[in-house]
């Protein structure tokens, strides 16, 4: 297996195609992770939350980090992190043209608000249902693709890849395995 280093150009072009990722935050020396629906345009990942921990968190702390990949199999993969700032977009009218881009953006995914406005009960108490729209603000972004000697399978069994971008997905790794190799 090879393991190769992406450009800045193919990190942004694969972001266009994924939705999930886990998003990186801290308080003082605590970090938290936890797995958050995206949606990329124009350096910015933008997304949908009620206010809970990572809200409060990044409010106090807008320095992130956030991780997303796609694996074909063990041997054909792309993991991309991004160090970004939380900025979140208030229900105000100087920022009704970023909200509603995050809304356009985000509604392309079925049910994109469900992680973010299920309820939830913590400490035995019903979560307020308070929607956040933020984004996050791309400052730094690396990736690495792994891939095989041998040409990569299209595994349509894999629960890794969506199934509607499994092929995408596919056809971009396909695309960066014949560059890496053709040098």
């Amino acid at each position: 297996m090879l393991i190769q280093e992406l450009t800045k150009e193919d990190n942004l072009n694969l972001l266009a195609h994924m939705h999930l990722g886990r998003l990186g935050c801290a308080q003082g020396p605590q970090p938290y992770v936890v797995p958050f629906y995206f949606a990329y345009a124009d350096n910015h990942l933008y997304s949908f939350a009620t206010i809970g921990q990572k809200i409060e968190w990044m409010r106090a702390n807008p320095l992130v980090c956030v991780e997303t990949d796609r694996i074909v199999n063990s041997e054909e993969w792309v993991s991309i992190i991004i160090f970004g700032r939380y900025e979140e977009l208030p229900d105000e009218p100087k920022w009704k043209a970023e909200r509603g881009l995050a809304y356009r953006l985000l509604q392309q995914k079925a049910n994109w608000w469900e992680p973010g406005y299920t309820k939830t009960i913590a400490h035995g108490t019903e979560r307020t249902l308070v929607p956040v729209y933020f984004r996050i603000r791309i400052v730094e972004i690396s990736g690495h693709h792994g891939a095989s000697d041998s040409p990569p399978l299209n595994d349509a069994n894999s629960p890794a890849v969506e199934p509607a971008n499994r092929q995408s997905i596919h056809d971009i790794l396909e695309a960066l395995r014949n560059r890496l190799f053709s040098k």
